[in-house]
């Protein structure tokens, strides 16, 4: 049994490309946790997608064995967080395993809206916070600049702050000095009934699922009846172990351990994320809290650009969902884009990362919709429905009241782009609420906007106007009224679902203006005229046509008295209206595709 006095559990945290996991690297190489011919960069970032992009998108945990200045051996338990605002849940559950976390910052950055965030989350559950100042030896790099803006924030001494760079080696002795001098060790009682934390769960063809636990009273033992709690499912652990940065098998998982254990739980359903393990012959009375689960805020459409694809598709998002519970899906139709699934995710990141992940570990060709929101609508018969895509939008005629999500967005900006930030917020609806200055240079904005308007390209315009300076984290903090209304798009007067949206009344005539644009240019000519039009309810609000092909009927007379090419074209007349009447608009696949980029 190990000494519990001995044990430190903490955490990483970070805005994206601060240089969290080269520290992490750091403390692996210091501790000799890998071997060198084994060793790379980022080794925590186990997926290829991570370490391509150079951003962690899942959290992982490793345990460590580190000699500290007094002679003693420490085990260290690191669990290594992303830095972006679309994988709070990650942090989240983290911290939730944790006793205290170094909060690294950038010297050339400063300090950043996910580090605010992250930094209020770890206050939140009263863990100690390490300050420490990275990249110092960058030549643009200010370091005291970067202290002053933690001081703002933390409110802590000059002296406390390690200055450190985790590529040149600077300062990381200094900071596992830290983390063993200032984090306290757990606190658990070895001899209680056993109560352990579920903060995550992968899927081994080979041992079904494997639960990533903090043993929190009590220890688990392998041949130990255990209970989910939450599910009220038991089962006889077979394996527990830690993690060296691989699985690591051991005779127990001590009090205030973190690691893994396995049952032969054959599916991810059984294990629920903030669920607590205990012993199925000595239960603890009471679970553990557990923590918030965070709701979708973004909702797409996945399908297969070929629709045959649909099975291998099917069983792609099942196996998707058990390594990341943190998005929802269920299954839907389109009449344009054939059978496909309505998915919700945590941000747009998180959107795009799930649709790489399953066209490159599944080998898919996929097509994503419009991301949207869910939309709270209150029909005039009282009853409150909730909407998250355009088809199940009730009526206008129907409709007593419409509220969307509102945010609290924080951006921290350099002074100079106020205003062009502050135009963006207003262009996208936000009411200004406050500011305050970190620094002479660095400005924190506060929003209240929708989030419809933050979750296509809000971001990109705010790293424009900033010259790529600017950050942005936001919280969802109500529903409120809104105009919002269901666009339609019309085809000869009948109405194309596929390209219906669901916008603000203020932009609604220039989305439908362009769309109709747009589809003019995609929709191939008919031999007979195509009329394009935008509509709100029965209210035609923009509209193009499509004028029919030309065929030359008189070409083959050769001469002769007129009356006889009017004839022909008069019969060509009747011919085309009725075509208009009973022809069907032939729309390509291209159409659909380019519509969804429309703004």
């Amino acid at each position: 049994m190990k000494d519990q006095s001995l044990i430190r559990n903490f955490s990483i945290i970070a805005h994206i490309d601060h240089g969290k996991s080269t520290l992490a690297d750091r403390f692996l190489e210091l501790t000799g946790a890998a071997p060198k011919r084994e060793f790379r960069d980022q080794l925590l970032d186990d997926m290829g997608l991570e370490r391509e992009r150079g951003i962690t998108i899942k959290a992982s945990a490793v345990s460590l064995t580190y000699r500290a200045t007094d002679g003693k051996d420490y085990f260290l338990n690191l669990i290594d967080t992303p830095g972006h605002v679309d994988f709070n849940f990650e942090v989240s559950k983290s911290l939730a395993a944790c006793e205290g976390a170094i909060l690294l910052v950038d010297a050339s950055q400063g300090v950043e809206a996910q580090t605010v965030a992250n930094l209020y989350q770890a206050m939140e559950r009263k863990l100690v916070i390490i300050p420490v100042v990275n990249k110092i030896d960058l030549a643009h790099a200010d370091p005291q600049k970067t202290v002053h803006q933690i001081q703002e924030i933390m409110k802590v001494e000059e002296g406390k702050v390690i200055l450190a760079s985790a590529k040149e080696r600077i300062g990381i002795r200094e900071i596992l000095e830290s983390v063993i001098q200032d984090i306290p060790a757990p606190k658990g009682d070895p001899q209680a009934p056993l109560q352990a934390l579920i903060f995550d769960s992968t899927f081994d063809s080979y041992k079904g699922v494997v639960v990533y636990v903090k043993v929190m009273n009590g220890k688990i033992t392998p041949r130990m009846r255990i209970k989910m709690m939450a599910q009220g499912m038991t089962y006889e652990v077979q394996e527990v172990g830690i993690f060296r940065p691989r699985p690591t098998p051991t005779g127990e998982l001590d009090c205030g351990e973190v690691g893994y254990l396995t049952a032969n739980i054959k599916t991810a359903k059984e294990v629920a994320i903030g669920d607590t393990v205990t012993s199925a012959l000595h239960p603890t009375p009471t679970p553990l809290p557990g923590y918030r689960r965070l709701q979708p805020m973004v909702f797409s459409g996945i399908y297969s650009v070929n629709s045959k694809d649909f099975p291998a598709l099917k069983d792609a998002i099942e196996k998707m969902h058990l390594n990341d519970s943190s998005f929802v899906y269920e299954p839907e139709s389109s009449a344009a884009l054939g059978p496909g699934f309505r998915a919700g995710f945590l941000g747009l990141l998180h959107m795009e990362i799930i649709q790489e992940r399953l066209e490159r570990e599944y080998g898919l060709n996929l097509l994503m919709t419009t991301p949207s929101v869910v939309y709270e609508v209150r029909k005039k018969d009282g009853t409150v429905v909730k909407v998250d895509n355009p088809t199940r939008f009730p009526p206008q005629g129907e409709i007593e009241e419409v509220r969307e999500p509102y945010i609290h967005a924080m951006v921290l900006i350099p002074q100079t782009s106020i205003g062009e930030v502050m135009a963006l917020a207003t262009e996208r609806r936000g009411h200004y609420i406050s500011s305050v200055y970190l620094d002479q240079d660095k400005v924190k904005l506060l929003f209240e906007m929708p989030l419809s308007e933050v979750i296509v390209d809000f971001y990109d315009r705010l790293k424009s106007a900033t010259r790529g300076y600017g950050s942005l984290n936001y919280e969802v903090k109500d529903n409120l009224p809104s105009d919002v209304v269901k666009l339609d798009i019309l085809l000869n007067g009948e109405p194309c679902e596929a390209f219906s949206m669901i916008v603000h009344r203020s932009k609604a005539f220039s989305k439908g203006k362009n769309l109709a644009l747009k589809l003019k240019e995609l929709i191939p000519r008919h031999q007979f005229k195509v009329q394009i039009q935008a509509a709100i309810g029965s209210k035609i609000i923009a509209a193009e046509s499509l004028g029919s092909m030309k065929k030359n009927v008189t070409a083959k007379c050769y001469g002769g008295d007129i009356t006889r090419k009017r004839k022909l074209w008069e019969k060509q007349k009747v011919g085309k209206k009725r075509m208009k009447q009973f022809g069907r608009v032939e729309i390509p696949q291209e159409a659909f595709l380019e519509a969804l980029k429309v703004r």
